[in-house]
């Protein structure tokens, strides 16, 4: 069965704004003029979380008309105080050439005053730079390192990388059994790449025992509808005894009870 890859991912600007309304609930909705008021108050006695909340409030025009200049000029600011989610922003920015011409190397700069933070998201964006070699020599040692950074904090996707890389031996001596371990974490916590690539291993007997009951639970959470999938959980379930489907309909209430409490208590990778 083929192993899923997910797609490089780079937070919004509307996921970092979530983040930062941990610290200024006002964030979350469209500022009043005392909101901003007060925002730019703490903003100006040097306060970089605030400037960064200012920089998203006026990208994306928050009770306020938009204004990018401005945004990138609170941005900056903020991330030259050392601000992680600024400097990860303008790291996403000059990866995907938003509001920037589009520039790697500067976009590895930031990642990595980020990373060097314990930014998640920034540790994964550069393993992922590091994996396809974007901006920066590639090297897949180094990525899996800081896919490993990422995914001890927490971060599926990480997690998820982490486990394709000791499945095929890339950038780590392979793995299986570690690479189950991994995708076992990140599929608990709702990344459908992990669930399916996690019903495969158990398909297979690869990393684990078989388990032709876990296999097709798996491959059912995760949604995933290509053709290759809708044949592997047909063959799955033709294999399964009356009972063993009972037993797969009470695993996959329980699993899925385990992913939304996974979900709902997890913070955002940060």
């Amino acid at each position: 069965m083929k192993k899923i890859f997910v797609p490089v991912f780079y937070a919004s600007l509307a996921t970092c704004l979530a983040l930062a309304a941990e610290d200024f609930p006002t964030a979350k909705k469209n500022l009043t003029p005392a909101d901003l008021a007060e925002l730019e108050g703490v903003a100006a006695s040097g306060d970089a979380r605030a400037m960064f909340v200012l920089g998203v409030t006026y990208a994306e025009g928050r009770g306020v008309p938009k204004d990018i200049p401005k945004a990138v000029a609170f941005f900056e600011r903020a991330a030259a105080k050392g601000d992680a989610l600024a400097q990860f922003n303008l790291g996403a920015m000059y990866a995907n050439g938003i509001y920037f011409p589009k520039d790697e190397p500067k976009a590895i700069q930031w990642y990595l005053k980020a990373a060097a933070q314990g930014d998640a998201k920034a540790q994964f964006n550069l393993g992922l730079m590091y994996e396809s070699g974007s901006g920066v020599a590639q090297d897949d040692a180094k990525a899996a390192e800081l896919f490993e950074k990422a995914a001890d904090r927490v971060h599926p996707d990480a997690q998820f990388k982490l486990g394709v890389m000791y499945a095929s031996g890339r950038g780590v001596p392979k793995d299986e059994a570690r690479a189950v371990e991994w995708y076992q974490k990140a599929a608990e916590r709702g990344s459908t790449s992990a669930q399916f690539n996690l019903g495969a291993m158990y398909a297979n007997g690869i990393g684990t025992s078989k388990d032709n009951v876990r296999a097709y639970v798996w491959l059912n959470l995760s949604g995933i509808e290509d053709e290759e999938a809708k044949v592997a959980r047909q063959d799955l379930e033709e294999q399964l005894t009356p009972e063993q489907k009972v037993e797969a309909q009470r695993l996959q209430a329980r699993l899925a009870d385990v992913i939304k409490r996974e979900q709902q208590k997890q913070p955002q990778p940060r």
